[in-house]
């Protein structure tokens, strides 16, 4: 196993200069037809494992009917980029998903089109079908049969590149026009209002998560979690946690597949780079080689620390989630326990260090020689060392993002749920 890890050195406590999303997204999404608040599940066994007070995951193994929140990025932008192309530049009034469809009818025939690894075009496609239109979904060639099925499986015409993802995306940007409407996670130039309102989109889940703490009347936490593909749902966690309307500020880390970590590298040389293919891991939403345009400026100075693992942390987080009564898949297994499988390797951690980096409470949980690195970047920051409290400490990691597809990778090998849980067939 191998691990690599980066402290931002860039990164800030507030965001200044960008816009920032309201409620609208969630709004919106509340007049989706199934729409209801996934659970913030706490896991004190997983506490127990990583030696922290709490954990608790936002279990995205059921949005809008899907195995995964990606629902929420596509259907923000496809209403929004929508209302751009209707005659008068807007829907109007609406109450349901049937007068909205309706509407749409002076644009028709048009396809939603999309490159995927998984989830954003299977949740683009369930839009499409949702509102009466077609959908284009390119795959790149090392996809898995099952997720392929899944993206087919809503409606959607699946075409499978030669190449990477990023050979995909490419493929999909050909697409646009007047039949064609291309909404993409990815930014690239030319390309950037469509994949910004994919990351409005995503807000939903993080004032989700606001919402219910208040309700539990339950501080912020110290720390949150967030796996990185192109970045778009690390903007939107870190826009969330980083605007100048939050009182707090907790640490953000973010995890890529060890042969995908185009954030890391990034950050390390200070512009967007490219990492070289293939990439091959489980963790297949991850496997991208360039970040998104559009999410670079705020996950560069958003993100305090990033790591990457492979795939081995990732199996075992699947297996530490599921003895916590937690189904989550290869992707978006909270990345809290994956990094801290990886770091603590096969044993038991000596101890946790903590540091502060930004006021009094311990924000960043670490182990063995990974703990230094840290203190020496919170010192730099004024921040002093302290010592681990568990009855004080919150770590909120953020997606369990179970697309009941890993099995179907060759390398994943066994993998027992409990009883109550056992994997159901992936259609």
């Amino acid at each position: 196993m191998s691990i690599r890890a980066l402290v931002n050195t860039e990164a800030v406590e507030t965001l200044d200069g960008q816009e920032l999303p309201d409620r609208s997204p969630l709004r919106f999404h509340r007049r989706l037809p199934g729409y209801e608040e996934t659970p913030l599940v706490d896991a004190p066994g997983l506490a127990d494992t990583l030696g922290v007070g709490k954990v608790l995951v936002k279990d995205e193994s059921s949005r809008l009917g899907l195995p995964a929140f990606k629902a929420l990025g596509a259907s923000w932008a496809v209403y929004r980029a929508l209302e751009e192309r209707l005659p008068g530049g807007g829907f109007g009034d609406w109450e349901t998903f049937e007068e909205l469809k309706e509407k749409l009818d002076p644009l028709r025939p048009l396809n939603l089109v999309a490159a995927t690894d998984g989830n954003h075009g299977r949740a683009l496609a369930w839009v499409a079908r949702l509102l009466g239109l077609g959908a284009r979904i390119f795959v790149p060639e090392d996809m898995v049969i099952a997720r392929r099925e899944a993206v087919a499986g809503e409606g959607a015409e699946v075409i499978v590149v030669e190449g990477t993802y990023d050979d995909a995306v490419e493929r999909s940007a050909a697409e646009e026009g007047e039949r064609g409407l291309v909404i993409s996670d990815m930014a690239w130039p030319g390309y950037e209002r469509i994949p910004s309102w994919v990351i409005e989109g995503y807000s939903t889940m993080l004032w989700e998560i606001d919402d219910e703490l208040e309700r539990r009347k339950e501080a912020g936490p110290d720390l949150v979690v967030v796996q990185i593909g192109v970045g778009a749902f690390a903007a939107a966690v870190a826009r969330h946690f980083r605007g100048p309307q939050g009182s707090r500020h907790p640490r953000l880390l973010g995890v890529e597949p060890a042969n995908a970590a185009c954030t890391l590298r990034s950050v390390e040389e200070g512009r967007l780079v490219s990492v070289p293919g293939p990439h091959d891991s489980i963790m297949s939403g991850l496997n991208c080689g360039r970040p998104s345009l559009v999410a670079w400026p705020t996950v560069s100075r958003g993100i305090d620390v990033l790591i990457t693992v492979d795939d081995e942390p990732a199996r075992e987080a699947m297996r530490l989630m599921a003895a916590s009564g937690i189904v989550s898949g290869e992707t978006g297994e909270p990345a809290e326990p994956r990094a801290a499988v990886q770091l603590r390797g096969r044993h038991r951690p000596r101890r946790l260090p903590e540091i502060n980096g930004r006021g009094s409470r311990p924000v960043v949980k670490t182990y063995r020689s990974f703990g230094p690195t840290l203190r020496t970047v919170a010192a730099s920051r004024g921040g002093q060392p302290v010592e681990r409290s568990p009855r004080t400490r919150v770590v909120c990691s953020l997606t369990s993002d179970y697309d009941y597809r890993h099995a179907a990778h060759p390398s994943f090998g066994s993998y027992r749920l409990p009883a109550h849980k056992r994997l159901r067939p992936y259609r």
